[in-house]
């Protein structure tokens, strides 16, 4: 990792290339080991950089967001994590259409839409996690799916930088040609309507929803698994028993059963423990088996 650490340091500047970082300063759950090395491209040139010095090397890589649905090891992860820097969070309104770069926060963008008096967005305030992130994953609640206003993406895709129609993302829950490809996301480009009135009144009710509902006060990374074709996880769980379920610092919360929350301390090995633990009870319960909607990655 030196030779790699010494040859980004000389393409893209010490200051946003760290050793040994803990990913636990960048995910929700404040879970993770070490990344090798972590680095905060501003451009995408940097990032093309990053990428050609990581094949190069035959080193792999990986890319976040801001973490929110994202589960690390207790090892930690190999090779180069990649971030999207601070300044590449850029939003442009012009009229009814919005460009956001992948760094963009969601619920910044979803702030300006509606100062805007845009409607579109506004079912997505006050989930967690980047533009890039929620693209990638076709994020969603209650009914509400960021593919919805989507126009294209413009993704990094064998080395150059593409545009992809939306009707050619194929999208669907919690998955699109993104994620199955592992493109990168750069940016996306949003198609609103004008707010009728009643877009701010919806983003409130929403935010006071989660906030009334959702254990918003703990560490966690969103829903813990999918929903099933059969009804919906927190109540497949709920009805197995495993409210206030806890391994070492990682309980299933008893605000809302479908996040497994951080209590203080937890690990990634705890999560991971009761993870089995909550699928193999619903199974036994109802014959429902329950898949993970947080990614998990690094090693053990």
């Amino acid at each position: 990792m030196q030779k790699i650490y010494k040859q980004l340091v000389d393409k893209i500047g010490k200051d946003i290339v760290f050793k040994n970082e803990p990913m636990s300063k960048h995910t929700s759950f404040k879970i993770g080991g070490n990344a090798d090395l972590f680095v905060t491209p501003n451009s995408v040139a940097q990032i093309e950089s990053v990428i050609n010095i990581c094949k190069e090397n035959d080193a792999s890589y990986f890319v976040i967001g801001n973490g929110s649905n994202l589960l690390v090891l207790d090892g930690g992860i190999s090779g180069v994590v990649i971030k999207m820097g601070n300044d590449f969070s850029d939003i442009q309104i012009d009229g009814q259409t919005i460009k956001a770069q992948a760094g963009a926060l969601l619920s910044t963008l979803c702030v300006k839409v509606l100062e805007a008096s845009l409607k579109g967005l506004e079912g997505l305030m006050g989930i967690p996690g980047t533009v890039g992130g929620a693209v990638y994953m076709n994020a969603g609640a209650y009914g509400y799916e960021i593919k919805d206003c989507l126009q294209y993406i413009t993704v990094l895709k064998d080395g150059k930088a593409v545009d992809i129609d939306i009707k050619d993302c194929g999208m669907g829950y919690r998955t699109s040609i993104i994620k199955e490809q592992e493109m990168i996301v750069l940016e996306a480009c949003f198609k609103l309507t004008k707010d009728d009135g009643t877009a701010m009144q919806i983003a409130k009710e929403l935010l006071e929803r989660r906030r009334n509902k959702q254990p918003v006060e703990y560490p966690s990374a969103g829903s813990t698994f999918k929903r099933p074709k059969e009804g919906y996880a927190s109540r497949l769980i709920d009805e197995a028993g495993l409210k206030g379920h806890k391994v070492g610092g990682a309980c299933v919360s008893d605000k809302h059963a479908g996040f497994i929350i951080n209590i203080g301390d937890a690990k990634a090995k705890h999560v991971i423990e009761l993870m089995k633990i909550v699928e193999e009870r619903v199974y036994q319960m109802s014959g429902i088996m329950l898949e993970p909607e947080i990614k998990i990655v690094g090693h053990e």
